[in-house]
């Protein structure tokens, strides 16, 4: 297992809002944690960074090599769960803060399964040699659009409200999470972000920049694209190759 990672704040935006972290367990699983704060510049920072924190610590501190599929989702939306009751005690004890949150995208990888939770529009994707398979659904209004067919996935691009999400760790009391888990073969690469790539580099380009093998140029090849296609936004990436 191979990871590589790479945050940076773009070209557009004064700070980063975004934060990550990734890791290793015994056993050769790897961990990663993709969070894009929203709630102001001082807001943003600390809700993404506390929520890392929390799902980080959780992760690092409660796996066991013996955990089954279920154990290993359990884990994850726990890790989830606690960051968004820190994020929203936090929010509601500082009027500076209120109404802070974060996306979150959150993986365990063992035995080439990916295990994934998130909630926002950060989202993960599979890259193959075949192209890219985006594995998470955003958690946003214009995707809502998407699935009642009120609009196509090409008017979607380009929606006035694209940025607005749905669901994000720290905004109310209790956090609806999604699950799913993916297989990767050998030598394909799960890629997490947040909105930053995914708005600003094409599957296709996703593709031509990975699709050499050397995985530890993959983060900041990415990274470099996004911002050479404009770079409105912070931009996070983690690649976990199989």
């Amino acid at each position: 297992m191979k990871i590589v990672a790479k945050t940076d704040k773009g070209l557009v935006r004064e700070n980063n809002q975004d934060a990550y972290a990734v890791g290793e367990l015994p056993g050769e699983v790897a961990w990663a944690v993709v969070c894009d704060g929203m709630g102001g510049a001082a807001g943003g920072n600390i809700a993404s960074a506390l929520a890392v924190k929390v799902i980080s610590d959780k992760i690092s501190s409660s796996y066991n090599e013996k955990m089954r599929s279920a154990s290993i989702k359990n884990l994850l939306d726990s890790a989830i769960t606690a960051a968004n009751i820190e994020v929203y005690d936090m929010a509601y004890s500082r009027n500076d803060l209120m109404g802070m949150g974060t996306t979150v995208v959150a993986a365990v990888v063992r035995d080439s399964v990916a295990y994934i939770a998130h909630a926002g529009d950060s989202r993960a994707y599979v890259v193959k040699d075949c192209g890219v398979e985006q594995v998470t659904v955003d958690h946003s209004l214009v995707q809502n659009l998407v699935d009642r067919g009120e609009i196509t996935k090409e008017q979607a691009e380009h929606h006035p409200n694209k940025n607005v999400i749905t669901r994000a760790v720290g905004v109310d009391k209790r956090i609806d999470i999604d699950f799913c888990e993916v297989e990767l073969a050998n030598n394909e690469t799960l890629i997490m972000c947040t909105d930053g790539l995914s708005n600003y580099v094409t599957n296709d380009e996703m593709v031509v920049d990975i699709k050499d093998g050397q995985y530890y140029a993959f983060a900041d090849r990415l990274v470099k694209r996004a911002n050479k296609n404009g770079g409105g936004d912070n931009i996070t990436v983690v690649a976990i190759t199989n």
